[in-house]
């Protein structure tokens, strides 16, 4: 496992590649993230913590600008599409000022399943699981669990209706 400064000096190179450097792009990603499935593209610049604690399936996207903040683990099935600006984080910090103010932190994992589609600018929250085949609406702010194939929606996220 590599030290921080390598990896930020990692995403710094991924995030300086050009259009035409894929390649070099999933190279850098599989050295930088723990498991990176078949047909995986992330845009950069792109932005993550570790990246080890980070694992994507079979055929993913990821638009412009996206960041996981991935102190637990990220699990992110196949066919999974996030739009520009999505921010994953798996980081909590103690509601209470004083037991915040020791340096308190936390971290609770985030499992998007497979068919999840994230519009663009929408916040998953630490400790949450978006069900298989949901569609999370543009700027939604994700703070419960979603259940598998509905679209949900707003801040706080909630479902809107069940899909098929």
């Amino acid at each position: 496992m590599q030290g921080k400064k390598a990896r930020q000096k990692l995403l710094k190179t991924f995030n300086d590649t050009s259009p035409d450097e894929l390649d070099k792009r999933s190279i850098i990603l599989r050295e930088l993230l723990s498991t990176l499935g078949q047909r995986a593209v992330i845009e950069p610049p792109f932005f993550c913590d570790y990246g080890y604690n980070i694992h994507i399936g079979d055929n993913f996207y990821a638009n412009f600008n996206c960041v996981v903040l991935d102190c637990a683990e990220v699990t992110i099935g196949d066919n999974v599409f996030l739009g520009p600006g999505v921010q994953i984080y798996t980081a909590t910090h103690p509601l209470v000022a004083e037991e915040r103010n020791t340096g308190l932190e936390a971290a609770k994992p985030i499992v998007l399943g497979d068919s999840v589609w994230i519009g663009g600018g929408a916040i998953i929250n630490p400790g949450l699981t978006i069900g298989r085949g949901t569609t999370i609406g543009s700027g939604s702010v994700v703070t419960k669990n979603i259940p598998p194939n509905v679209f949900a929606a707003g801040n706080p996220c909630k479902v809107i209706r069940y899909l098929g």
